[in-house]
């Protein structure tokens, strides 16, 4: 067999996953039957991937990551070191509720920090931000600044990472505006 990515000799890419070219998945990661992942990814230690899980190109997961079932990262994502998602809203180990998964959305260029935990039903809008630690109930707008628990809108970032002052110009050259508490490039 031809693989045109990386997998270590300690991980486990199920029959059926798909991994996209360039991808490099390290130590003791366990990618599910049907994930798909896109290409140049890199996928760190101990990373688990389900088997209704959809990773999209250039994604960057840390270590000690866990991506349920009906979890979609789009394109550029970074997911930092034990991150966490969930898929059940409430679950109960003696009731089973597979059927009830609720689809959490990732959209493109978004970063999750360390320690984060995102809450299963809600979208991560283009290019936000989940600082470290913080705990995502709600859905997130595009280059939103979210902290704490509950996560809430702290703020700006532009596409690049850097957070946005009040004038709401980069040092990158990007200048954004709010519309209906919405952020726009200009």
């Amino acid at each position: 067999m031809n693989k045109n990515y990386y997998i270590h000799d300690s991980s486990f890419a199920d029959e059926g996953c798909k991994i996209g070219k360039n991808t490099k998945i390290w130590h003791y990661t366990h990618i599910m039957p049907n994930a798909i992942i896109g290409e140049n990814c890199s996928i760190g230690q101990n990373v688990n991937i389900g088997s209704k899980a959809v990773i999209g190109n250039g994604v960057k997961i840390q270590n000690n990551v866990s991506v349920y079932d009906d979890v979609i990262i789009e394109d550029d994502v970074f997911l930092g070191p034990s991150c966490v998602f969930t898929n059940v809203i409430n679950p109960r180990a003696f009731v089973v509720r597979k059927d009830e998964y609720k689809k959490t959305i990732v959209k493109k260029g978004s970063s999750i920090g360390a320690n984060a935990t995102i809450v299963c039903g809600v979208k991560l809008g283009e290019y936000c931000f989940v600082g470290a630690g913080s705990v995502v109930t709600k859905d997130v707008k595009p280059y939103s600044l979210v902290y704490g628990n509950p996560a809430s809108h702290r703020g700006w970032i532009c596409a690049c990472g850097n957070q946005l002052t009040d004038d709401l110009k980069c040092n990158c050259g990007f200048s954004y505006r709010v519309i209906d508490d919405t952020l726009f490039t200009i």
